[in-house]
């Protein structure tokens, strides 16, 4: 495991910072422990009120709880905290922040011991909950009981297992969130947070991980009723990250075998391109077999993948179902590229006496094209 050395300041005293007690915390010290390039940091505060950041030129963002952007860096800064459940759900808390709160109380409310990490500007480590030994020994275990709170971190839990795919979930965390999805918490959960950690978590090196761990928490059906998983639909999420394929065709062949995309994408609240995706590899994975050569069907298909409009959409399309089945691509785009290269504009010319005839002759000038490839 690699050495932490994120948190060091730039050369020079930070007048901002100067005399407060300033931490970095979470998922930039669990990255930089494993040797991973280190993203955004977030930092904590203990023993200021916000009077005292505002006073220091920080500059307030946060909603329900103090969150402050640094005058100059514009990195996060946010006040030592607790929480308090009051309601059901992800959104049933109180924070309490103050002085007399401890950075370990606010380690305290993390998900899993990999993010309660600190680090000290100094380059000194805080782990009070042992996350580095669960960082060596390559496990997932959650903080505390706390993490019953909050559902959300069932979602965050599988998406971190699609990431660090060689980690396992210890069992008494898989307990843990069983009994949470037995308790009805999951069912608190809103759309559009769920589809947040689902879309992050399919754009993963193993998105399969993610739905294995949804499934044996019992979260799956709860986050996504109808959704049908087995062992070949999560080998072929994970062949569909080696190909690098975007979100949108991961999004449509988790759909591939549901019985109503459509209705899942509702519910998930998933964007336009994933849901329009999800429809089209549904209409080709049932339409490419029996294209064969024929010009009508091929056409029918081309023209309801909408492939002249949008041509890279329906090159992803073809990758999409490459991961389900035999595809010739590269047949697939020089017909496509052939129907697109006959002029519709001059046949339009041409048939300036009869307008109603020109859709006719286009297509079948189309026709005509690809009964010549």
């Amino acid at each position: 495991m690699a050495d932490a050395d994120l948190a060091r300041p730039a050369p020079g005293p930070d007048p901002a910072t100067d005399g407060l007690e300033v931490f970095v915390v979470g998922g930039a010290v669990r990255d930089a422990l494993l040797g991973l390039p280190a993203g955004d940091r977030d930092w904590v505060v203990v023993g200021a009120t916000p009077e005292q950041m505002s006073a220091r030129g920080f500059v307030p963002v946060g909603g329900d709880f103090p969150v402050f952007l640094h005058p100059a860096t514009r990195e996060e800064y946010a006040l030592a905290r607790t929480e308090r459940k009051s309601g059901r759900g992800y959104k049933g808390f109180t924070f309490h922040t103050g002085p007399e709160v401890t950075l370990e109380d606010d380690l305290g409310r993390r998900d899993l011991t990999v993010n309660a990490i600190a680090q000290t500007p100094d380059g000194r480590l805080i782990d009070p909950y042992g996350g580095q030994d669960d960082l060596r020994a390559r496990r997932f275990r959650h903080v505390g009981p706390a993490f019953a709170e909050d559902p959300v971190r069932i979602l965050r839990l599988a998406r971190f297992a699609a990431r660090f795919h060689d980690f396992e979930v210890v069992p008494e965390t898989l307990a843990l969130c069983r009994r949470m999805a037995a308790e009805g918490e999951v069912d608190a959960l809103v759309p559009e947070r769920v589809w947040r950690e689902l879309s992050r978590g399919l754009m993963q090196e193993r998105p399969a991980r993610m739905l294995q761990v949804l499934a044996d928490t019992d979260a799956l059906p709860r986050v996504a009723p109808g959704l049908a998983v087995d062992g070949q639909l999560l080998a072929v999420l994970d062949q569909a990250a080696d190909a690098g394929l975007p979100l949108a065709s991961r999004y449509a062949l988790l759909c591939s075998d549901s019985a109503d995309p459509a209705g899942l994408g509702r519910r998930l609240r998933a964007s336009n391109d994933c849901n329009d995706m999800a429809r089209l590899l549904q209409l080709a994975l049932a339409e490419l077999p029996r294209a064969g050569r024929d010009p009508e069907r091929v056409l029918a298909l081309l023209e309801r993948a909408d492939a002249l409009r949008k041509p890279e959409r329906f090159e992803q399309l073809l990758a999409a179902a490459q991961q389900r089945m035999p595809v010739d691509a590269a047949q697939w785009t020089a017909w496509r590229d052939t129907v697109r290269a006959v002029d519709a504009g001059a046949i339009a010319a041409r048939h300036a006496d009869r307008p109603g005839g020109i859709r006719e002759a286009v297509r079948a000038a189309r026709l005509a094209a690809l009964g010549g490839t």
